[in-house]
This record gives structure tokens, C-alpha cells and sequence, in this order.
């Protein structure tokens, strides 16, 4: 079976390569991602292979369902760049790899929660020019803060675990209440209640019509003045210019990004010897309180495994007419 992968990096190649040593689909990988102009690669193809950033809305379905694919599967666990129902209602199937590695994501949120507030990333750029002063490096005791995690499904509830090792009182918002949390000790509060009594929000929500834009300027003047604000889970769960103006009038003291609402043809590629004509990136890049990483939490050996495997065991899911867990639509 032939398979399109778009937004084909090396280390893609690499994993999906080894994954598929068995089965040998007939894998064609293009670098570009997947919008309404490189569906027309997919000719003569029964699947294609997608990740965050590739463009499924219903035009670019239509045109992949013209072609003959059959078949999307999704090399992530969101499926929010996928226009699900009308997938459906082409028949097309929808699959995605909903746990390859809820540790990698959770503690890199971790990580950049230790690294903003002890200034790792400013002391380390002092210390390569030989300044080795300690003025305005000051941090805090993550030890007895309160931590609000909004969102506790696989990675939210790793979070609430590591953090609960640190001696941290655990707040929680989720319209479900995971058993396990509570277990550990989290509380789980109405989202106006754990915005102005946390001391670090971290987000782990889905990208849906109820997250998006969650934290904007109404929930930002709810929060604790010098809160941190984490975010590893999908870059439209924040408004960014909101935060902008947040971080500027000192409410928001820390604000650590894996994911930008408009990351789209910036993240995952090299732009070093090119202009970047982003007001609000080039804005976030000014702040010192600001730490940003391009998408990479989900990025481990182990993830990035489970992932190929993970999307191999869809396509044999696919070819024998098997749903799981996976399957969408």
C-alpha cells in the first residue's frame, strides 16, 4: 500500500523506517506539509501520514478523497488540524496514536516551569560571555506553591504527579474528575477559582471549541499578579496578544511555550537566514520572562518509537478493517 508522509523530517524517516522493516508499505516522503496545493501528491496513494501542522479542513479532503486516499493517519495524538466530520461523512478513516509518550510532554512542561523560574536560560547565555553575576536571578521555591492544571487526562495527571514530589498544593480543572488526581491529593476546583489562587498554571487541554482561547484577557485579570504560565498543549488554547499585554503589565511574571497559535510554517523548520515577519513571536522573543521551544516536548526516542509503531499498527488496522482506540472516524 502507498502511503504519502508529509512534513517529512529526517528523524520521521528514521523512525517510520524502522517501524515498517516488516510490513513494507511503500512509504513516499515529502518535506512539505499537507495544505490544498500538495494534495495533489497524493495520487495513486490509499493513505497519507500527517502531523500537527499539516492542513486537513474539508477542501484539502476533497481533493485527497479525488486522489483515492482512503485513509489519514495521524502521527500525534490532536486531531483538531482534521476536519473529522467531514471525513466522515466522505468515509475516509481517521486514525491517531493518542499515547505515545505522555512522559516526554510532561516533563518538558516541568522543565521549563525549573528553567523560567530559576533563569537557566539567562545565566547560561551570561555565563558563555563570561558573566558570571547573579543579579536579577532570583527565583523561588516551587516547594509548598500552589500549581493549577487545567486539563488532567494522561499528561495533565503526570504533571500533578511530578509535581506533587515537589511539595506542591495541586488544583485541577477538567470537566472530568480523574480518580488518580484525586487520589494524589489534587483538588479539583471551578477554572475561576484555580486562576486566582495558582501560582503556576500549566496547560494540557484539547484543542476544542470550549479551549480555545481559554486564556485570554478575562482569565488573565483572574490570575495571581507574577503567576507562571506554562503551555506544551496547542498554541490556540492562548491568545497570544492577550499575554503579550499581560506580561507587560506584570501579571502574567513567567510564561514558558512549547506551542504558538501560529506556529504554521515556522516551527519545524530552519529560519535562521530569514526574516520573520511575526509581530507577536518577534514580541514574546523581547520578554527575558519568556522561554519559548519549537514544538519539541513530544520529542524522545521513546516517543517518537511509539509514534512510528503506533501509526504502522494503524495502517495494518486500516488494511484489515479493524477499529480501535485510534480510530476517529
Amino acid at each position: 500500500m502507498k502511503v504519502i508522509v508529509y512534513s517529512a523530517k529526517p528523524y520521521d524517516i528514521e523512525y517510520l523506517d524502522a517501524a515498517n522493516a516488516e510490513q513494507s508499505y511503500e512509504f513516499q516522503y515529502i518535506e512539505e506539509p499537507l495544505n490544498e496545493e500538495t494534495a495533489a501528491i497524493a495520487q495513486e496513494a490509499k493513505a497519507v501520514c500527517l502531523f500537527v501542522n499539516d492542513n486537513a479542513c474539508a477542501r484539502v479532503l476533497d481533493k485527497l478523497h479525488e486522489n483515492g486516499v482512503e485513509m489519514i493517519a495521524l502521527r500525534c495524538a490532536g486531531y483538531n488540524n482534521v476536519d473529522i466530520e467531514h471525513a466522515r461523512a466522505l468515509k475516509m478513516q481517521v486514525m491517531n496514536v493518542p499515547a505515545y509518550s505522555p512522559y516526554a510532554v510532561a516533563e518538558h512542561a516541568v522543565a521549563l516551569m525549573l528553567a523560567l523560574n530559576r533563569g537557566i536560560h539567562i545565566a547560561h547565555q551570561r555565563i558563555q560571555q563570561g558573566n558570571f553575576s547573579l543579579q536579577d536571578l532570583i527565583g523561588f521555591d516551587i516547594h509548598g506553591k500552589t500549581v493549577g492544571i487545567i486539563g488532567v487526562g494522561k499528561i495533565g495527571s503526570i504533571v500533578a504527579r511530578i509535581l506533587s514530589g515537589f511539595g506542591c498544593q495541586m488544583l485541577a480543572s477538567d470537566p472530568y474528575v480523574n480518580a488518580e488526581c484525586e487520589a494524589m491529593g489534587v483538588k479539583f476546583v471551578p477554572l475561576d477559582e484555580l486562576l486566582a489562587q495558582s501560582d503556576i498554571i500549566s496547560l494540557h487541554a484539547p484543542l476544542i471549541k470550549s479551549t480555545h482561547y481559554i486564556i485570554n484577557e478575562h482569565t488573565i485579570a483572574k490570575m495571581k499578579p507574577g503567576v507562571m504560565l506554562i503551555n506544551t498543549s496547542r498554541g490556540q488554547l492562548v491568545k497570544t496578544c492577550d499575554v503579550i499585554d499581560g506580561l507587560e503589565e506584570g501579571r502574567i511574571g513567567y510564561f514558558g511555550l512549547d506551542v504558538y497559535e501560529n506556529e504554521g510554517g515556522l516551527f519545524f523548520c530552519d529560519h535562521s537566514h530569514e526574516l520573520i515577519h511575526d509581530e507577536c513571536l518577534l514580541h514574546l522573543k523581547r520578554f527575558p520572562n519568556v522561554l519559548m521551544t519549537g514544538h519539541q516536548a513530544f520529542f524522545t526516542r521513546e516517543a517518537m518509537t511509539n509514534i512510528a509503531n503506533g501509526t504502522i499498527e494503524n495502517l495494518v488496522a486500516f488494511q484489515k478493517g479493524i477499529h480501535s482506540e485510534s480510530t476517529l472516524t
